[in-house]
C-alpha cells in the first residue's frame, strides 16, 4: 500500500457496546504511518484498557482501516 504525503492516521477508542469512549481524558495522538499507530497501540493498551476502552478502530484520515480491534487478551 502505498502512503500518501501528510496522511493522518489515529485510534478510535470504543467500549464493550461499540460506542465510542469519549477520548477528553486519553491521548489523541495522530500519527504520521499506519507502522507508527499500531506501534503506539501495541505499547499503550494496557493503559487504554485500564481507562475504560475495550476496542480500537484504525482510521486513516475518516476512514476506518480495520478494527474493531479487542484490547482484552485472549482467554486460555
Amino acid at each position: 500500500m502505498t502512503q500518501a504525503f501528510g496522511e493522518t492516521w489515529t485510534w478510535r477508542y470504543e467500549d464493550s457496546a461499540g460506542g465510542v469512549v469519549d477520548a477528553a481524558a486519553l491521548p489523541a495522538a495522530r500519527f504520521p504511518s499506519q507502522a507508527e499507530a499500531e506501534s503506539w497501540v501495541g505499547e499503550s493498551w494496557r493503559e487504554l484498557l485500564d481507562a475504560g476502552v475495550d476496542a480500537v478502530s484504525l482510521l486513516r484520515e475518516q476512514e476506518v482501516v480495520y478494527g474493531p480491534m479487542s484490547l482484552h487478551p485472549p482467554e486460555g
